[in-house]
This record gives C-alpha cells, structure tokens and sequence, in this order.
C-alpha cells in the first residue's frame, strides 16, 4: 500500500463535555437518554441526518418480534421507544408476537422528541473517525463534517457504532470473524400497492413457521407462526428467474390498511465485511438488485402482491455482525442458554437467540442477566461499548445482537458512564452497586 504525508494541523475542539456518545442507534439513544437522566451533561453525535440506527436507516421496525405472553423483559428506555411511537402513531401490531412495529420515518421524530427532552446536546451529519487518547484512557473524539475536522473533549465516551469504530482506533483489542463467517448483510425495501386481504388469505393457507429453516431451536418454535415467505423465490429460481443462491426466503412485517408492505427483510446477502469499503459498496449496489428481483417474484407468485410496486429502500445497509470488543467479561452461548446470573448485572434480556440457524424465542419466561464487563474494553479506560460489538462469543452474538438488548447495554452504559463521573472514578472502578441502584430509579429490571 502506498501512502502520502499529512501536513500537521491544529484541530479546533468544538465541544466539552461528561459523557460523548458516538452512534444513535438503539444503543446510543438508550445511552444518551440514561446518562442526561443521571444529571451530567450529555453529547450525541451521528452520521446521518437522523437517530434511530437500524430503526430509521435499515427500516428494521419489528424492535421486540419475540415477544409473546410470558416474556419477562429488562424493562427501560427500549420499551419506552414502543409507548412514544403509540403517541406518534407511529406503529402497529406485529404479526408474529405480542410486540408492535415502529414505522421507520415516523419513529425519526419519536427519536428527536426523546432526545431533546431530556436536553442533550446533539449533532447530527458529524461522523466519529478517530479517538483521543493519553496514555490507556480515551478523553474524546475527533469528528469530520461539513464544517471539517473537529475535536470533541469528553469525560467518557460510549461507543455506539455498532461496529466498535471508535474502540478499534482508540487501540482497544477487538476481535472479528473472517468474513466467510459473518452473518449476513441485508438491504430491507417496502412495497406500496398490496391487496392486504388477498395476501393475509394467502398466508393464512400457507403459513411459515421459526423453525422451518433453523438448524436449532428449543423445539417449541417449529409451532410458532412466522411471517417468512419462501415459495414465490421457489418458483422463480424453478423458472430460472432467480439465481441459485438468491433470495431463498424473507420476512415480511406490517401491512398498513392502504397496501403498504413498509418492511420487506428478503434479501440475505453472506461473505461480506462490513468494515470494508469495497464490500459495503458493493452490498448495497447488489442488495438493490436483489430486491427488484424479489418484488419481481412476488409481483408473479405471490396472491395480493400483483400490483406491489417498489416504496423505497433502506437508507443504509442492515448490518448484523463485525468488530467485537475484548472485554472484562466475554459472554457465552451457555450463559445465554441456562439464565446465567452475575453480580455486575446492568438488566436483563429474555432466552432469544436468532442467528447462525439458532432459533429461540422466550415463551417461557426464561432470561439471563447481562453484564456489565461485557461493556468495558480490557485495555482501554473511561471507554464504554454497547450494542452489537460487546463481548461475546459467536451464540450469544444471536442474543446480544437484538436491538432490544442493545437498548439494555445502552442504558447500561450510559448509567456507568455518568455514576463514574459523578463518583469521580474511572469507568474501570465505577461501584456497580452505585450504576445498578441508579438503574433500579430509571425503571430498569436488573436481577
């Protein structure tokens, strides 16, 4: 690789403050709106022109689609996302659970009400590109936008970027599969133009089931309904309309009552990084072409889709798996699988594990206790990490990747982060005795 010298230069800080979040999505929100509750002052910046990550950029709505009666939750700002969208009327029922969708453009606003209420402070079109550090202990981050390049000094910071950006240049040891192992990429579309009855009809004749493509499951999800569609993808790559390969099955979501199919998760897309620039490119050329081809195959095999037309695409490519931190705690499939219990507990997340052909969805009541250790690099101080790139091992990755338990890291880091700094201590000797009790007042079920 060739390289060039850079001139030296003067950054100018353009922000001091006790706790920086880089990211917005489930995580992030959670905790930023966690810290500003803890009373210190509070930055959230992101990349793209709105919060919501996943939510608003990938149009992924279904944030809790396994939850059925005997679900017990973790409770906290994730169900709050779901009672706020209620407000907005910004969603509807989910059809495989007991949870609701939350429409994508509208939850743009939940999210911007929600952050401003609790009056942090923010910036949107600002990405985080590098991080600040002296010695082992990280005091801010460097951001590039429209204006330039810009420092923004910070107590602590929590990064929520879904793929440990800020961690790994921070120098913090990260670990990531090869990409022949990663879980997949998907870009998500929406169709308008659905005969609702016709399809629901449809559906009803031929209904999926969670287990009909898992490799594992507890047993009870090959009786549980699922909103997967494989026959029309069947019949076209029979007529040689569709690659092998290509498009062997996907969900669809919610159905408004004037025919729009507002999250369309079909296309599935293995062997690609998503830290590399070359194969998020191409990912999202592909992911396009893909979809046209699956609302081709529903326009053709799918009763009430005859007239389905695209709506629009997701904004960004739906990720599911890259860096992974090393932490004080690396979580394990076994953990997850048999309630583990720990005395650093930040909340809990119920036995639901989907990915790598794992399927298990919490009917039972079971949960184990997610902690805190996961959250904090081992080599790396007064730096936090929530969301997908916590530490775990490949199995509980399927539990930890959840987007409601990326809200339970969320908030627990961000309740870490501002106690430490009202403690004075470094997010490496915070009390969690002190973060829990502080989660407890914010609603949140620990044990």
């Amino acid at each position: 690789m060739n390289y060039i010298e850079e001139p030296s230069r003067k950054t100018p800080v353009i922000a001091k403050t006790d706790v920086l979040v880089v990211g917005s999505g489930p995580s992030g929100l959670a905790a930023a709106i966690a810290s500003a509750r803890e009373g210190v002052d509070t930055m959230l910046v992101e990349r793209y022109g709105c919060f919501g990550g996943n939510i608003t950029q990938a149009m992924v709505e279904s944030i809790g689609w396994y939850r059925h009666q005997d679900t017990i939750e973790s409770d906290g700002i994730g169900l709050e996302f779901e009672k706020n969208a209620l407000e907005f009327s910004g969603r509807r029922k989910e059809p495989q659970s007991v949870s609701q969708v939350l429409e994508a453009d509208t939850f743009k606003c939940v999210a911007d009400n929600m952050v401003q209420k609790e009056g942090i402070r923010i910036f949107l079109h600002c990405l985080g590109v590098e991080a600040l550090v002296q010695g082992n202990t990280v005091i801010g981050v460097v951001t590039e936008s429209k204006e330039g390049r810009a420092a923004i000094l910070a107590q602590r910071v929590i990064d929520c970027t879904g793929d440990a950006d800020i961690a790994f240049r921070a120098g913090a040891a990260c670990t990531k599969a090869p990409k022949n192992e990663l879980e997949g990429v998907s870009v998500s579309f929406g169709c308008s133009g659905v005969n609702r009855d016709r399809f629901l009809a449809y559906v009803k004749k031929n209904p999926g089931n969670l287990g009909q493509w898992a490799t594992e499951t507890s047993g009870k999800e090959e009786d549980l309904f699922s909103p997967y569609l494989s026959e029309p993808f069947a019949k076209a790559r029979d007529n040689g309309e569709i690659p092998e390969g290509v498009l062997t099955g996907g969900y669809w979501s919610s159905l408004t009552d004037t025919g729009e199919a507002t999250y369309l998760n079909m296309v599935y897309m293995l062997g690609l990084d998503p830290t590399d620039l070359s194969d998020l490119t191409q990912a999202e050329i592909e992911g396009r072409r893909q979809a046209i081809m699956a609302i081709n195959a529903l326009r053709k095999y799918t009763p009430g889709f005859e007239n389905a037309r695209l709506r629009t695409f997701g904004s960004s490519l739906g990720t599911r798996e890259s860096r992974k931190i090393i932490g004080m705690h690396r979580m394990t499939g076994d953990e997850v699988k048999n309630q583990a219990r720990f005395e650093d507990s930040i909340g809990i997340f119920p036995e639901f594990l989907d990915a790598y052909g794992v399927v298990v969805i919490p009917t039972t009541g079971r949960y184990f206790q997610v902690p805190y250790g996961i959250l904090v690099p081992k080599t790396m101080d007064n730096l936090l990490v929530a969301g997908r790139c916590v530490c775990g091992d490949k199995i509980s990755h399927a539990a930890l990747r959840q987007m409601m338990c990326c809200t339970v890291t969320g908030q627990g880091a961000g309740t870490a982060a501002a106690v430490s700094v009202k403690d004075g201590v470094s997010t490496h000797k915070v009390d969690i005795a002190h973060v829990q009790n502080a989660l407890i007042r914010q609603g949140v079920r620990i044990k």
